[in-house]
């Protein structure tokens, strides 16, 4: 039409990643089954492409014919500066072992995501282990059929003379060259456009979803303040970390100008580095904390009594080999990484100090809740489906009786309540309107109480709700909230002070002074022996 207009490539890549990350903090903030939803769309809508992209790749093999990928010899390899950085031109560049290294340290990125698991773990859904393992094969095989199948299949398919064309988008460079209409390929093309990006969007919720559960446990840890813990008074979600999160993507987006290729370089590294570490961290686990260790590396020996974890070791060696290779061929990657790495060593030691001194005054690192104060209790209020389980606790450190319900129980069929008494004086009444602001419903050591139950609800990957009843009976305060919830059973730890007969008994006096119409309910009565 007589305009010609040109958009800059990376400052457009910028300002769309800009877009994206402002979206998935917002997803983030709403609460991580918001976000996991939007990427499991995502990866509905990959794994239709990738399905078409492979049948359509293996008919035109079948037409056609294909161009055999050259067995890996010395002829067939050809470095430059920017696969081999300071190793070119060295007697590292001879030595096979190390060009196999550096291979595999150029193709880390096709593990993506493998490295977000360990920093999730907390969040995911009962039974973990089954979930992981699920979310690991789906990894291995994306990595496996789409990935490293692309590469070969863009050997077959693409010509030589116009592969060089498309090292920045095989995907694309296929999607032109299998058999078909050309209008089909070039819709079949803005597909794989579309997809890319989605692709990459995915990996903006990815990071923060990762980011937040590492800068979580750092609070946790004593690493970062208490201050980052508090939670959205909305969602109830971690927001001060996600904003530290989502403004450092935007600043890292800005500083690289949009440049994908760098992205992807520092990427590499910290993936690469982050998998080192972590198998480095399991391997000293191992001998620092040997006993009752649930799940094991395979391949274990014992010489002389002592367990030697051959399997594990040998995967930090091959770990830490590519992560030192990468070290020296990724130059950039290298420079930014270990500054970066530098900053935040010193930033987190002065924070770590700080925290420590603030502990040492007496403040605790406790879990932060959004509280509430409520005298209409009710199952609707508290937003539970009726024939919920009550769980009464007292004890941070006897919560055995509720790790053992949710074992058993599925919250997503059944609700799980975990209350707690606080007792008051006579001149209170547990059924009158007790006026109370939000802090004075929330004490400390409720707090400390709750705090292990959350860990006891996350090891197990479930759900539950939380309440605290003031009352002048702790026995009429559970079966009244009971009543209130709607709940069908009620389980609680015995006491110190009474029998598991005399626990009963006044259990069911004070379900005999509630007020018609009197719920069914079944009492769980569990002792310190699990009976």
């Amino acid at each position: 039409i007589g305009y010609e207009v040109h958009i800059p490539e990376n400052g457009f890549s910028a300002v769309f990643a800009i877009l994206v990350t402002i979206y998935f903090w917002y997803q983030n903030i709403k609460g991580i089954r918001d976000s996991s939803d939007r990427a499991l769309q995502i990866m509905k809508i990959t794994t239709v492409m990738v399905v078409i992209l492979i049948v359509w790749c293996l008919i035109t093999i079948v037409k056609t014919g294909a161009q055999i990928p050259p067995l890996p010899s010395p002829a067939d390899m050809h470095h430059n500066h920017e696969s081999l950085g300071w190793l070119l031109g060295t007697w590292a560049q001879k030595i096979p072992l190390i060009m196999l290294l550096v291979g595999f340290g150029h193709s880390v990125l096709a593990m993506s995501g493998e490295e977000s698991l360990a920093q999730v773990n907390r969040e995911i859904e009962h039974p973990k282990l089954k979930n992981l393992e699920k979310t690991g094969l789906v990894i291995f095989l994306y990595s496996l059929f789409f990935t490293s199948l692309v590469s070969f299949f863009a050997v077959m398919i693409i010509p030589d003379a116009q592969r060089s064309n498309y090292y920045a988008n095989l995907i694309g460079g296929l999607a032109m060259n299998v058999v078909g209409p050309y209008t089909v390929k070039l819709v079949f093309q803005g597909f794989v456009v579309l997809v890319g990006a989605l692709i990459l969007s995915g990996a903006v919720n990815t990071a923060i979803v990762g980011a937040n559960g590492v800068l979580s446990r750092m609070v946790e840890d004593g690493v970062l303040t208490t201050w980052f813990k508090k939670p959205q008074k909305k969602f109830g979600t971690s927001y001060r970390v996600i904003n530290m999160i989502a403004l450092l993507q935007v600043l890292t987006i800005i500083a690289s100008r949009g440049n994908v290729y760098l992205l992807a370089s520092l990427y590499a590294f910290g993936v690469i580095w982050s998998f080192s570490f972590m198998s480095l961290a399991v391997l000293v686990l191992r001998y620092t904390s040997p006993e009752k260790r649930e799940w094991k590396v395979p391949g274990n020996i014992h010489i002389r009594g002592v367990e030697v974890p051959i399997g594990l070791g040998v995967i930090s060696i091959i770990l830490f080999s590519t992560a030192l290779v990468n070290l020296f061929t990724k130059e950039l990657a290298t420079i930014a990484g270990v500054s970066f790495s530098l900053v935040f060593f010193v930033v987190l030691t002065v924070s770590e100090r700080v925290v420590a001194a603030k502990h040492a005054t007496g403040e605790s690192g406790l879990e932060q809740f959004n509280v509430s104060a409520n005298t209409e209790l009710s199952a609707q209020a508290m937003e539970v489906r009726p024939g919920n389980i009550l769980v009464a606790v007292r004890d941070p450190h006897n919560l055995f009786y509720l790790r053992d319900v949710l074992s058993r129980i599925d919250t997503m069929k059944t609700d799980v309540v975990v209350m707690t008494a606080r007792i008051y004086h006579r001149e209170h009444s547990f059924s009158g309107n007790i006026d109370m602001e939000s802090s004075e419903v929330f004490e400390k050591y409720e707090q400390e109480l709750f705090t292990a139950v959350v860990a006891v609800a996350e090891k197990e990957g479930r759900h539950v709700s939380l309440v605290v009843v003031p009352t002048n009976d702790i026995f009429e305060g559970i079966v009244a909230t009971a009543q209130r919830l709607a709940s069908t059973v009620v389980v609680c730890g015995l006491s110190n002070k009474l029998t598991a007969d005399e626990q009963g008994k006044l259990t069911g006096d004070a379900w005999e002074r509630l007020a018609e119409p009197r719920p069914r309910l079944t009492l769980v009565v569990v002792g310190q022996d699990g009976t």
